[in-house]
């Protein structure tokens, strides 16, 4: 079957699809008289059909402009006190007088008159001369009163969604406008609209939950939602496929509650939405909204209505084992969000703080509970219910109430649902009232608490179990009332009982004190006691409760911890002492600064920098002396440990090594010697360390290492490190070999030695750590001037970048051969 193809452009808008085209149809080139005669014959009959769809639209317009006329005449005749037909008259002859027309000036009447949105719109029309959009033939007010009359006069949805786009919205270049009903379930259906196919109308009668729609998002955000074009927006909605323009979705609600959304559409992008037009949208919504709620989708509203639902609803309430409560909002709540009126209260309600019925029904929400209003309380639930119509449940919701001052708190299976212009509130509390008893019960008993009640009046006292055993009674001896605690107290503490007893009965104020309790067993117990007055209205001091509580172990355990205090104060002490005696003892050996040592074809230069933390003092030490032989002894060494032990064993160890290098022995003979006197130190010392002998003249260097990390030969401005050679760290076993190593120095070569807090990294192997000291040296090397000074500048480059991180002791001696 052959398409029909589009019409060719013509400048003029095309008409809408299945409306009767206007003049002829284009046709052949040629053609016979018959067809000349057909094409005139349909003419005029479309033009026939033009005339009286014009007529009808002229008639439906003045069927709501006769509405506002006589909404304006029904204001004369209470304003003048005449009959319809003299106001009728008046209104005719004000309008003359003013030069506007009658329509005109009934729409102003009904302004003045009214208190709505619509009038508020006129008003501010008005005060800013606002210019009617081109085309449009009258004022808006005029045209949004046409528009609520023709709607309300219609009695549906639909017809007010046809009111709209006659009268507010075409002029406006609105092409389509849907109204939308909402539903607890969260869904949508389609309540009327103008401007669509009927078929498309009835695809989208029903939009179920989760449809992300604009109106839908509308009605979730609470607020008005607009889209340049709908294919950007990527929602789906009625219309998408033939209006594929703007789209702008208003929330419609009415006494604070979101009842639906109107949805209007254009072919081109969403035009500037200026504060004028956004309050004309809304005014819209707010006819919308009245048309659904009196009955156009979703049902008849009248009072007498309202007044059976709630006869329902109260019936139904009534019924439920929970407690329940219906709340409605206030008659002259016009705020936003709307004020909540406990309207009814079902037999099975309790008030979980305890007040009765009477002073919950008929109060204000946030009047019987005022802390609702906290984020996330009652009352903000209520609000959302209320305004969405999506039911609210919880099986754990903060229920707090305020009575005399004091905030009582609770937690419960809370439902709300809305039920035409009133919520029910259900809520079901924890009855853990066996429960809570047996756990303050034993609270009682894991505390050593007891309770007791005393009148004063009847001398009536009430103790609990838990009181008897702490005075060592049974449970059938009398109770001791509180004028006779002295009598069971120590000497000592009756004068504070005295304070206790005068401060409560006789000042009727709170009081507590400590006393020790002489149990009839003769036991000695530690007590606090706590009580407070009960006033009664109009009787003064009747009644005094409080509590008993065991406190020994908490006495004695203080006791203890004061002693621990003073014995951890006098081991800080001693250890403070010895700290100081260590760090005196090494600095008094090794200073942390020492200036350049100038020996024969040498120049030493020596750093030290002690642990961060003062009770970290290492064992760390150097030496640099010439021997009677005409060598030089060089060497570095780490005792193992912290304190005065690894400070005095480095002490030894460091005068041990210059007695026996006075004989004249080799680095490796003088570290197997002092690996022997390390061995039978009395504390188990154990130490690395490097020794080297230095021929000057010759300088030919001889060395060995005792499981110390080597040193580093700088030459030119290449970092080296001597040859691994083999030995075991000094006072692991009594007899060991060491491996002896010879090395000829160069004029301007530069040797380091040092610990190992210089490169250890706990993040590092031990290898990676020795890369990077020489990567660090050769840098340092290459920054430094020649000579001692550039000595000094090498090794206080060494300490400042080094990047170690064990907080350890770091010794380090710089040998620069001249």
């Amino acid at each position: 079957m052959q398409q029909p193809q589009d019409p060719p452009a013509t400048g003029l808008p095309a008409p809408s699809e299945g409306a009767p085209r206007v003049g002829p149809r284009p046709g052949p080139a040629a053609g016979g008289a018959s067809a000349v005669a057909d094409a005139t014959a349909v003419g005029r009959l479309a033009g026939t059909v033009e005339r009286l769809r014009l007529e009808l639209e002229r008639a439906q317009a003045h069927s709501a402009g006769r509405a506002v006329v006589e909404m304006g005449v029904g204001v004369l005749v209470e304003r003048l006190r005449c009959g319809p037909t003299e106001a009728a008259g008046q209104l005719e002859g004000l309008a003359e007088q003013a030069g506007v027309s009658t329509l005109a000036l009934a729409a102003d009447l009904v302004n003045q008159a009214a208190a709505d949105q619509i009038s508020a719109l006129a008003r501010a029309f008005v005060e800013e001369a606002a210019v009617p959009p081109e085309g449009a033939a009258e004022p808006v007010a005029v045209r949004l009163r046409s528009t609520e009359a023709d709607a309300l006069a219609g009695g549906d949805a639909a017809a007010a969604a046809r009111a709209m786009l006659d009268h507010a919205l075409r002029p406006l270049g609105v092409a389509a406008v849907a109204v939308w009903a909402a539903h607890p379930d969260l869904s949508l259906s389609l309540a009327g609209s103008a401007g669509f196919h009927d078929e498309e109308a009835r695809r989208w009668r029903h939009v179920p939950p989760g449809v992300p729609t604009p109106a839908r998002r509308a009605l979730d955000e609470r607020a008005a939602v607009g889209y340049p074009t709908l294919a950007e927006a990527s929602l789906p909605s009625v219309g998408q496929h033939e209006i594929r323009g703007g789209r702008l979705a208003v929330p419609a609600g009415k006494g604070g509650r979101l009842i639906g959304a109107l949805e209007l559409c254009w072919h081109e992008e969403l035009p500037e939405l200026s504060q004028p037009l956004q309050r004309q949208f809304e005014a819209l919504a707010e006819v919308a909204a009245a048309t659904l709620e009196s009955g156009g989708g979703r049902g008849p509203h009248t009072p007498e209505a309202a007044d059976t639902r709630f006869e329902e609803l109260r019936q139904l309430t009534d019924g439920l084992l929970d407690p329940c409560m219906v709340l409605r909002v206030a008659p002259d709540g016009d705020d936003v969000p709307p004020p909540f009126v406990i309207r009814h209260v079902n037999p099975a309600f309790v008030d979980f703080a305890g007040r009765p019925t009477g002073a919950i029904a008929g109060a204000r929400l946030l009047e019987a509970y005022p802390l609702a209003a906290e984020p996330g309380g009652l009352a903000e639930k209520a609000e959302h219910v209320f305004a969405t119509g999506e039911p609210f449940r919880t099986p754990d919701l903060r229920l707090a109430a305020l009575v005399d001052g004091v905030p009582l708190v609770t937690r419960a299976q809370v439902s709300i649902s809305r039920h035409g212009s009133h919520l029910a509130v259900v809520w079901r509390l924890d009855d853990g009232t066996p429960r809570v008893a047996r756990l303050l019960q034993h609270a009682q008993r894991l505390g050593r608490i007891g309770g007791f009640e005393e009148d004063l009046r009847t001398r009536r006292i009430v103790w609990n179990d838990t009181l008897f055993e702490l005075h060592g009674l049974p449970p059938t001896a009398p109770p001791i009332a509180l004028d006779q605690l002295p009598e069971h107290a120590h000497p000592d503490d009756r004068h504070a009982l005295g304070r206790f007893l005068r401060t409560l009965l006789h000042h009727h104020r709170p009081a507590s004190t400590a006393f020790r309790l002489q149990r009839p067993d003769g036991v000695t117990r530690h007590i606090r006691v706590v009580a407070e007055p009960v006033h009664e209205p109009g009787s003064g001091l009747r009644t005094v409760r409080g509590a008993y509580q065991d406190i020994s172990a908490q006495h004695w355990t203080e006791v203890a911890l004061a002693a621990t205090r003073d014995q951890l104060a006098q081991s800080e002490q001693q250890a403070a002492e010895r700290s100081r005696l260590a760090l005196q003892l090494q600095h008094a050996i090794m200073p942390p600064a020492r200036g350049p040592l100038d020996l024969p074809d040498l120049r030493v230069g020596v750093r030290y920098r002690p642990a961060e933390k003062g009770h970290l003092v290492g064992g760390d030490w150097y030496d640099a002396l010439p021997l009677p032989s005409g060598d030089v002894l060089l060497c570095v060494g780490d005792v193992a440990g912290h304190g005065i032990e690894a400070a005095t064993g480095m002490v030894a160890l460091r005068n041990a090594l210059r007695g026996l290098a006075a004989t004249g022995a080799g680095p490796a003979q003088l570290l197997g010697w002092l690996n022997s006197v390390t061995h039978h130190l009395t504390d188990n010392v154990t130490a690395t360390a490097v020794c080297g002998l230095y021929r000057p003249g010759a300088r030919r260097l001889r060395w060995a290492r005792a499981g110390h990390p080597p040193p580093v030969l700088l030459r030119g401005r290449r970092a080296t490190t001597l040859p691994q050679l083999g030995g075991i760290l000094l006072g692991a076993v009594d007899q060991a070999e060491y491996t002896e190593g010879e090395l000829v120095l160069e004029p301007g070569d530069e040797l380091v030695m040092y610990t190992d807090g210089l490169i250890e990294r706990r993040d590092e192997s031990f290898q990676a750590s020795l890369t990077g000291l020489m990567a660090l040296a050769e840098q340092a090397r290459s920054a430094a001037a020649d000579g001692a000074d550039g000595l000094e500048e090498h090794l206080d480059h060494l300490l400042r970048y080094s990047n170690a991180d064990t907080d350890d002791d770091t010794c380090l001696v710089g040998i620069a051969v001249r």
